[in-house]
């Protein structure tokens, strides 16, 4: 069983060696990644597409500084601060980022409880963290959705309850 990767680089001198070193894990799911770690060696990489993975919270991007481009659609991100966080330091020039098909983004698609208000304050709690962005998702960023996430983002932060009984 192979692993595809695609990889579109402008310079080939190297692309042999590094593609044999990256050493991104296949799960026992055909095809699916739980690790990325041999992505330093692509340190101009502007575009990366890792929808339909299996990365979780324990997701370490290396720094890469060239990055416009993330989507993480459909993998098992929960933890939305810590990614946030993680993202602002290694990829400092991220425009369009994608969570969408995770917990952590609340999607009234994809769960009843969830609706357009979630979603509007995961927007800007993101876009509080993430002040370069110029698409999350699906949708551009608007002026006001930037200022408002300048004044409110960080109070926009979705809060999970313990788990305690009612009552106790």
């Amino acid at each position: 069983k192979y692993l595809r990767v695609l990889v579109i680089i402008d310079d080939f001198r190297s692309f042999t060696e590094d593609i044999l070193r990256v050493s991104a894990t296949p799960s026992e799911k055909e095809g699916l990644l739980r690790s990325l770690e041999g992505l330093k060696t692509f340190s101009y990489l502007e575009e990366l597409i890792l929808d339909n993975n299996l990365l979780g919270n324990d997701l370490l991007l290396p720094r890469l500084p060239h990055l416009h481009t993330l989507t993480l659609n459909k993998n098992q991100i929960t933890e939305l601060e810590s990614l946030l966080d993680h993202l602002a330091e290694v990829v400092p020039s991220l425009q369009y980022l994608s969570l969408l098909g995770n917990v952590a983004c609340p999607n009234e698609l994809v769960c009843k409880e969830k609706d357009e208000d979630d979603y509007q304050r995961y927007r800007y709690f993101v876009l509080h963290k993430l002040t370069n962005l110029k698409f999350l998702d699906t949708r551009k960023v608007t002026r006001r959705e930037r200022e408002e996430a300048l004044v409110r983002g960080a109070f926009m932060k979705v809060v999970k309850p313990k788990d305690a009984k009612v009552g106790e």
